[in-house]
């Protein structure tokens, strides 16, 4: 089983988030995919700027971000399976090759992540691979990306949050991470 992580930039084009979507079900693998906030988490960085709420209530803001994204994506392909709880995604891919995980904000505040803009959906894709046991973690950007570049100028430079080298490190997945364009070729 992987892990695939599709970027919330994806949604600012339809077209490059359907054909990431469409595109998983041909590699024929038992797959998760994590949907990135985008546009959603977009909106609450900005309620938190002009409301002044606290990075809990942002973080938890931000999750309910990733589940709209993931009811999206889902009414974009409905061959795959939403599933919010983790306890139930291997049950889920008993019955089908393609989940896409609505995260719960329980099962998150559980595993006592931390509350901050700098674990993103990124981390939390790192974080459920290793719950998991994913064999890999493939996260596809919408930008360009220099795979030979280490994870820590990848971080500095804003294309992965600073947290996700510490879950990507303790875990014994392989990961990935790749441009929409280098993904689509695989």
């Amino acid at each position: 089983m992987k892990v695939i992580k599709l970027g919330g930039s994806l949604l600012n084009s339809p077209v490059s988030m359907l054909a990431c979507l469409n595109h998983i079900p041909r590699l024929n693998e038992k797959i998760v995919v994590v949907c990135g906030g985008g546009m959603f988490a977009d909106t609450i960085r900005h309620a938190q700027q002009s409301y002044l709420f606290n990075d809990v209530v942002a973080h938890e803001m931000a999750i309910l971000a990733m589940q709209q994204t993931a009811l999206l994506c889902q009414s974009l392909n409905t061959q795959y399976s939403l599933c919010y709880d983790i306890a139930d995604l291997s049950t889920a891919l008993l019955k089908t090759n393609n989940v896409i995980w609505s995260p719960s904000i329980n099962n998150i505040n559980a595993a006592k992540l931390p509350a901050t803009w700098e674990l993103s959906s990124d981390s939390l894709a790192a974080w459920l691979a290793d719950t998991l046991g994913a064999k890999a973690l493939i996260v596809v950007k919408s930008c360009q990306i220099d795979s030979s570049l280490p994870l820590q100028l990848l971080e500095k430079q804003g294309i992965i949050d600073k947290n996700f080298s510490y879950f990507v490190n303790k875990a014994p997945t392989q990961y990935t991470i790749l441009s929409m364009e280098d993904f689509l070729e695989k």
